[in-house]
């Protein structure tokens, strides 16, 4: 509900403050006075375009400040808020804040967090509904006609909702396997090649690695093979150093006893023969560790090679090629048993669509039972309103299966006739803004146990009216209002008088300076106010007294 709104230096309002109630609140003021400033205001914290020439001449910038306060914070303003990551404690105002400067720039806040227009826009409709003479919002907006008429059916979304995502899922599921069995099928003969080519070669993880070492041990041992067949003519025969050494220490060995010194010589030289005789085994063992065949040199290499070849090839390391396998195997594999899976598939998504179908015919049903209601309702409403030649009807027509989605296969918008024998067409194409006004106003009664926007503004619903049908006006205003908020622009004495809280716009001239300004009325005040509606310029006895009759007859 609004509660309060601030305007500063928006066209003729200098500065202004008002407070709102819950229940009737009326405007009025004669022509020209300002109804419309105060209106466009209200347009700017709902998100409507800034226009620089709201701004008060003389002025840097305007304002206009509104304070909402609610029992519990509708779901889609609770959404949208925490979305744009804004705190709103429990009990705490919303507050939003539009400021407009003089060359056309724009600021948006909500309790004092600075925020996009957009999102202004995306909670208006939960905060005010605002419906004027060329309104094309609201209830006069076809995309919303389905939504409300839900709202009227009490209808719950959810289990269609559930049982569309889920119709979609296996549908994709099925789409996508058909993809994937046709692209394998489409490579199946070069899988099958990639298949053969790789189980001939049977890779194993490591086995690149150990190749790789095996080759560089064995290309080692080629290299060394002519240094150790030197080393070899070196160590064998009677006159290489090995076969000295040990001639030395035999003939030491006859003569180390004569002295002690020839001992330790002897001593030595024993030492000198055992590590030879050691150097000599390391050698002969490295010259048999490093011996190859050639051909397994060769086989090493061809395998190695392919190895690394089909590891390019496939865009992998050599250690991935088992894996690649196991992949081919099972691709190929699923192709042979492809037609069980997509018999399986579709039996599923065949279950989903009829389980969708099914929920979406008995909402079908719901909403053509409703719209008969709704219809009968509105009809009920538009006698007192000077709508008797009119006839309204609320369309509900099956969509083609490819605009079907988790709402149902249904659009529905409303439609009227408004004279006998002519066609119905859309609610927005009636010509008249005041039929428009009433015809809004009758689907709002009929609509008003589903609820709607915190607070409703009518603007001059009851224009080119007045007598009965202004007070039937005024009569379903009120009624309207009794579980709310609504605001009423009217010229209807009627209308006025049925207010619980009554606001006259007024402007004033001091010099060259012209101000609106916005007061509410006192009970003295209200019945001036009326006189002066029912009698125009000079307010008589007589008006007063009707005046008085009218207060006292609501």
């Amino acid at each position: 509900m609004l509660t309060a709104l601030t305007i500063r230096n928006i066209v003729l309002i200098e500065a202004l403050e008002l407070s709102f109630g819950p229940g009737l609140g009326v405007l009025t003021g004669e022509t020209g006075a300002g109804k419309s400033i105060l209106l466009d205001a209200v347009g700017l914290i709902l998100g409507n375009r800034a226009d620089s020439g709201l701004v008060r001449a003389g002025e840097d910038q305007a304002s206009v400040t509104a304070s909402f306060d609610f029992s519990a914070l509708p779901d889609a303003i609770h959404k949208a808020l925490i979305d744009a990551e804004i705190d709103l404690e429990a009990g705490e105002p919303l507050i939003i804040r539009r400021r407009v400067k003089a060359d056309g720039g724009s600021k948006a806040f909500i309790n004092d967090q600075p925020v996009g227009v957009a999102l202004l826009r995306e909670i208006a409709p939960a905060l005010v509904e605002l419906h004027g003479q060329h309104d094309d919002r609201g209830l006069v907006n076809a995309k919303g006609h389905r939504a409300l008429l839900d709202r009227y059916a009490l209808v719950d979304l959810a289990e269609i909702e559930a049982a569309w995502k889920a119709w979609r899922a296996a549908e994709n599921r099925l789409a996508d396997a058909r993809a994937a069995i046709e692209q394998a099928k489409a490579e199946e003969d070069l899988l099958g090649a990639h298949l053969a080519e790789l189980e001939a070669l049977d890779p194993q993880v490591g086995e690149e690695e150990e190749l790789a070492l095996a080759r560089a041990d064995m290309q080692k041992g080629e290299k060394l093979a002519g240094d150790l067949e030197d080393l070899r003519h070196l160590w064998d025969g009677s006159d290489s150093a090995l076969a000295i050494l040990r001639s030395s220490a035999r003939r030491l060995d006859r003569i180390a006893s004569e002295h002690a010194l020839l001992a330790e010589a002897l001593a030595a030289l024993d030492r000198a023969v055992i590590e030879a005789g050691e150097a000599e085994e390391k050698l002969e063992a490295a010259a048999q560790a490093l011996q190859f065949e050639p051909t397994e040199l060769d086989r090493i290499e061809t395998r190695l090679f392919e190895m690394r070849a089909l590891a390019r090839k496939h865009g992998c390391q050599p250690d991935l090629l088992p894996a690649r396998l196991a992949e081919m195997r099972k691709a190929l594999a699923s192709i042979e048993g492809s037609e069980a899976e997509i018999s399986q598939l579709e039996q599923v998504a065949r279950a989903a669509g009829e389980l969708y179908r099914t929920l979406a015919e008995k909402l079908h049903a719901q909403r053509v039972e409703a719209a008969e209601r709704l219809d009968k309702a509105v009809a009920a409403e538009l006698a007192p309103l000077k709508l008797d030649a009119a006839r309204f009807r609320t369309a509900v027509t099956a969509l083609p299966e490819d605009r079907w989605g988790p709402l149902g296969m249904d659009a529905a918008e409303f439609m009227i006739a408004t004279n006998p024998g002519a066609d119905f067409a859309p609610l927005a194409k009636i010509a008249s803004g005041g039929e428009l006004s009433r015809f809004i106003l009758a689907l709002k009664v009929a609509l008003a146990e589903q609820g709607g926007a915190a607070t409703v503004i009518f603007d001059e619903i009851d224009r080119g009216v007045g007598g009965a049908v202004a007070s039937a006006i005024g009569e379903r205003l009120a009624r309207l209002a009794s579980s709310g908020q609504l605001l009423a622009v009217t010229h209807s004495p009627q209308v006025a008088a049925r207010g619980k809280m009554h606001y006259m716009i007024a402007k004033s001239s001091e010099g060259t300076v012209t101000r609106t300004g916005v007061a509410l009325l006192s009970d003295a005040g209200r019945q001036e106010e009326i006189a002066r509606m029912l009698s125009g310029a000079e307010i008589t006895e007589e008006a007063r007294a009707q005046a008085d009759r009218l207060l006292e007859a609501v």
